[in-house]
C-alpha cells in the first residue's frame, strides 16, 4: 500500500549542496527529500513558484495537450522505487475505454505533475525505508551519516521555519 504525499517544499540541501524537493505525508510523520539537478531545478522553482502566471497565459504543456488530446485522465503519480540513489516514478493514465497506461518518467517531472495537476504523489513504503539508508558517498554528495541526519532534520522540522514559498 502506498503512502500519500504531496510536494511539501524545495529548498537547498545545505548538506549535500543540491536543491532537494520535500515530500511530506498529510500526518508530517514522513518526509522523503528528493534531490534534483541544479537543470532540474529551475524547471521545478519555475512551476512551485509561478503557476499562477501558467494559468493566467491559459498555455498547455505538451503533456496536457497531449492528455487531452488522447482523451486520458492522470490517475497516479507513483514514486515506486530507489535503485543506486536514483528514483523511479511513473504516472498512470487510463483512457475513457481501456486498461490503466503506465509511463515510467523522471523524478521531476513526476512532481511537476504533481504540482500542476495538484495530484498526490504514491510513495513506495519500501522508498522510506531506503531513503533513510541512502548513502550518497559514491556521488561524493554527503557522508551516510549526514544525509540520516538531513532526513531526520525534515521529519522534525517546524513548516513555520522552513521559509518555503507559499503554496
Amino acid at each position: 500500500m502506498y503512502l500519500e504525499m504531496k510536494v511539501f517544499g524545495f529548498a537547498l540541501d545545505a548538506i549535500a549542496q543540491m536543491p532537494v524537493i520535500i515530500l511530506k505525508d498529510a500526518e508530517e510523520k514522513h518526509a522523503v527529500p528528493v534531490w534534483i539537478n541544479a537543470q532540474d531545478s529551475v524547471a521545478f522553482a519555475a512551476q512551485f513558484v509561478g503557476r499562477e502566471a501558467t494559468a493566467r497565459t491559459r498555455r498547455k504543456d505538451v503533456f496536457t495537450a497531449l492528455v487531452e488530446q488522447m482523451e486520458l485522465t492522470l490517475s497516479r503519480i507513483v514514486v515506486e522505487s530507489l535503485k543506486d540513489g536514483v528514483f523511479i516514478a511513473s504516472v498512470r493514465l487510463v483512457p475513457r475505454k481501456g486498461e490503466e497506461i503506465r509511463l515510467e518518467v523522471h523524478v521531476t517531472e513526476a512532481m511537476l505533475l504533481s504540482l500542476r495537476y495538484q495530484q498526490p504523489v504514491l510513495v513506495d513504503p519500501e522508498v522510506l525505508a531506503q531513503v533513510s539508508t541512502l548513502d550518497l558517498k559514491e556521488d561524493g554528495l554527503a557522508e551516510e551519516n549526514n544525509a540520516r541526519r538531513f532526513v531526520d532534520f525534515l521529519d522534525h522540522m517546524d513548516p513555520a521555519a522552513m521559509g518555503k514559498y507559499p503554496m
